[in-house]
């Protein structure tokens, strides 16, 4: 039988960092869909709002570099990101005006928001079982739906985008704040869990195949909306693939467990060439409801099993397994990102996610490069 103590326990860090990822998510929601039309409202041009934007992304790629050495991502430097990114966005009220100190504002915000994240995800895949982890991730899902549905349609000046992202800040960095504090301290291993001997390159094909991964999602992260409304489908059906979407994504990370203790380079593999699929249905069939709808339903399989899957790999593959989540979302997430969005922007039309889907399948060719006999001993 368990012991009652323990069960409590174990379901008080659970819902800490459910509560962690619900607040996180609801600031990228906040960030990604309100916050551009924001600083139109506040009279910023597109070229502005694509530069001021882009600096959350850059700073995601560049911060991990620093942890390579002197540095290390542990309890420390968690509560010191939380303090800094409450203390940033609540410069976004005076710099909201002035270009370059928003600018300045938007860096900031963006390497704080970057190392919180990477802690949580290590600190999660060590604490808690792998069926249990995707349920905790779910309430990211959960915090990014509701926001935008909320959101859109409270949303009247650039100041109430800017009180939402600040309530949502101050959150996380308290919810953050409990899984610490409601933690047992640090193993040493964990707090010398310095960069030194960290390796890009002995599985550089892994880490080509996420920056592509992510480079072919710029099309539907930038120009999903836009594809489909040009094609005849109305803005509101629209926002119900959206949410549709996210919807396959809660369900696949509440009932993913059992597939986390496969082989998780062939799940990848599966995952990415599920992508390829994806965006090559919404090429052949951009005015097709039903082939949509279907192609939305793999994001379960292309964002929220590939992103499981990806951060559990590396937590075993190495012994840097925080400054490895850190790396993870700095070079799909970050880099990939920017320049995912980059490339959309130039080749948007017609051959949009046709360009995209080629992309995904060059990430998944680039994995089967990557030798599957180095990852036997990582099958639970």
């Amino acid at each position: 039988m368990h012991n009652p103590q323990t069960i409590s326990v174990a379901n008080a860090v659970f819902w800490r960092i459910s509560a962690f990822y619900l607040f996180y998510f609801a600031i990228i929601g906040v960030y990604v869909i309100f916050f551009p039309k924001a600083l139109q409202m506040a009279g910023y041009g597109s070229g502005q709002i694509g530069v001021l934007l882009s600096a959350a992304p850059l700073m995601r790629f560049i911060v991990p570099f620093f942890f390579l050495k002197h540095i290390n991502l542990d309890r420390r430097s968690f509560l010191l990101s939380l303090l800094i990114l409450s203390f940033s966005v609540l410069l976004f009220y005076p710099a909201l005006p002035h270009f370059w100190l928003l600018l300045a504002v938007n860096l900031l915000f963006g390497a704080a928001i970057s190392v919180s994240l990477p802690y949580i995800e290590a600190h999660a895949l060590e604490v808690l079982q792998r069926k249990v982890y995707g349920r905790a991730r779910l309430f990211g899902s959960i915090g990014f739906m509701l926001i935008a549905l909320w959101l859109g349609k409270v949303l009247q000046t650039p100041m109430d985008a800017l009180h939402y992202l600040a309530a949502t800040t101050i959150l996380t960095a308290l919810s953050g704040a409990a899984v610490v504090w409601g933690s047992e301290r640090e193993t040493k291993e964990r707090r010398r869990d310095s960069g030194e001997g960290f390796s890009v390159l002995k599985y550089w094909p892994l880490w080509l195949g996420f920056f592509l991964m992510q480079v072919s999602f710029g099309g539907f992260y930038n120009f999903f909306t836009i594809y489909e409304t040009s094609h005849g489908i109305s803005l509101e059906m629209t926002s119900w693939l959206w949410s549709f979407g996210v919807l396959c994504e809660i369900v696949m990370l509440y009932f993913q467990g059992p597939l986390l203790h496969k082989n998780l380079l062939v799940i990848l593999r599966i995952t990415i060439f599920a992508t390829a699929i994806r965006w090559l249905l919404l090429w052949l069939y951009p005015d097709s409801l039903p082939m949509t709808f279907f192609a939305q339903s793999l994001h379960a399989l292309s964002f929220a099993l590939y992103h499981s899957t990806a951060i559990t790999l590396l937590f075993l593959l190495y012994r840097q397994k925080a400054l490895a989540q850190q790396f993870f979302l700095g070079i799909s997430y970050g880099l990939g990102g920017f320049v995912g969005a980059i490339v959309a922007g130039q080749i948007y039309g017609e051959h949009l996610f046709l360009v995209e889907s080629v992309i995904a399948f060059a990430a998944f060719a680039i994995l089967l490069k990557e030798r599957s006999s180095q990852f036997r001993g990582l099958k639970a």
